[in-house]
């Protein structure tokens, strides 16, 4: 189906999505891998200790990084025409599946001396592909509630294990300080299905709702959809940021570190930032709980990683086995703890960070993190049935284009350009056609 998709792309709009910024590599005897990567913090700490990697092995690594959205669109256009860009691909747990049933990548399940037992099962599970490995997560991640201690006493609250989204509302009420910059709460407002709507889709579950019935008919018009993009909506215009239509996981990471932000909605991974003095103003200020549940548990924490994969197309297949193997290892993990700080080390990933003395002491919330991903279960995201697997994604190669164009439309209700009833009834009408074209439904 993914494949048909494709097809329906113009030649134009494919080169178009190629990465201009790589540009050839220059033939010598020394061997060179280009890597595509995202600017997320964990990646940036691996950037700058790559040289490491450089000095044991000789090989020199070219690094394109790009902001989330870029990077999906660049790395899908070239995975799925072999364009042979890139060597190493920063991929998540939605791509791999697909890509490595498609054939689209290489497995990695054939390391040399490669601890695989250590990775956590539903990690390793989420980037397999018919009992085949496809991708290493380099750090893996639930979602929970980041909130500020100092501000919760300061207004006499106190926030419950489980918080309620009616809790968050009344909590974001009484801190929003906007005279001094400080906003009730900040939530991911840019528009693509891996920024809103990560987050937007855990709303949607916990309120009853689902993307899909069992017969594959999208259910964007339905009570539960309307009623939880009202009230994300009411949520940010009344008590975000301004600009929240522009704000990301970065974004808003940045803002909750810099003090703007009393509550933030987000992925666990973050936590290593957030809870580091040195990137972070609030380190010492910064509390945590669950992520809020409204009228069902079902799918409130999301399920994610993001995993090193090899392109089928790349030449140097053994080479980028041996950068996989370096930037997964648990001896990277050690490198960053003892170079960066145990705090920042890549979390998620396996178990024997988790049973690190010197993790569990710079980490308070490790414990936290490890039960949020393993209660995570991407098989039974919401309350009604349904056909598909993924807490804040469908695991099927359309959802990539359908996700992206529902959060462009609620990103258009943030900015007032549209209605919520009009953003959903198009963004029904647009999943309803691409599902029908696909061949989901008649």
């Amino acid at each position: 189906m993914f494949l048909s998709r494709l097809g329906q792309l113009s030649a134009a709009a494919l080169v178009a999505g190629t990465i201009a910024t790589a540009g050839p590599i220059t033939a010598h005897a020394q061997t060179s891998l280009t890597i595509a990567t995202v600017n997320n913090a964990d990646m940036i700490i691996m950037q700058r200790l790559a040289p490491k990697f450089e000095e044991q092995t000789g090989i020199k690594l070219n690094w394109v990084v790009l902001e989330e959205n870029v990077l999906r669109q660049r790395v899908t256009t070239d995975i799925a025409t072999r364009g042979g860009q890139f060597d190493v691909i920063t991929i998540g747990a939605y791509e791999t599946p697909i890509w490595g049933k498609q054939k689209w990548l290489v497995p990695v399940d054939d390391l040399p001396n490669y601890d695989y037992a250590d990775i956590l099962e539903p990690v390793r599970n989420g980037l397999s592909s018919d009992d085949k490995l496809y991708a290493l997560p380099f750090y893996a991640e639930s979602s929970f509630t980041y909130y500020r201690k100092d501000l919760f006493q300061k207004a006499g609250l106190t926030m419950p294990d489980q918080p309620k989204y009616d809790d968050i509302k009344k909590f974001a009420a009484a801190i929003h300080d906007p005279s001094n910059q400080v906003y009730g709460i900040c939530l991911r407002g840019k528009p693509g299905w891996g920024e809103n709507m990560a987050y937007l889709s855990t709303v949607v579950n916990t309120f009853g709702g689902r993307w899909f019935d069992t017969d594959w008919k999208p259910q964007l018009t339905s009570p539960q959809w309307k009623e939880a993009v009202t009230f994300y909506v009411d949520l940010l215009k009344n008590y975000g940021p301004p600009g929240a239509s522009s704000n990301g996981h970065n974004e808003n990471r940045a803002l909750f570190a810099s003090g703007n932000c009393g509550m933030w909605i987000d992925a666990t991974s973050a936590a290593g930032y957030i809870f580091n003095p040195k990137d972070s103003k609030v380190a010492d200020k910064t509390g945590f709980t669950s992520a809020p549940t409204a009228k069902v548990p079902n799918g409130a924490g999301w399920s994610w990683a993001w995993a090193l994969g090899v392109p089928a197309s790349s030449k140097k297949a053994d080479a980028a086995k041996k950068f996989l193997t370096w930037a997964t290892s648990k001896e990277y993990i050690t490198l960053v703890g003892e170079t960066v700080g145990w705090v920042s080390v890549p979390p998620g990933t396996r178990k024997s960070t988790y049973e690190n003395p010197k993790y569990k002491e710079a980490a308070p919330f490790a414990d936290f993190v490890l039960k949020a991903i393993l209660a995570a279960d991407p098989k039974h995201p919401t309350a009604d049935p349904v056909p598909y697997t993924g807490v804040q994604f469908v695991a099927i190669p359309e959802f990539q284009g359908i996700g992206t164009q529902v959060g462009q439309s609620v990103a258009a209700v943030l900015t007032g350009n549209t209605s919520i009833d009009q953003a959903l009834a198009t963004s029904q009408a647009a999943a309803e056609r691409t599902m029908r074209q696909a061949g989901y439904i008649k």
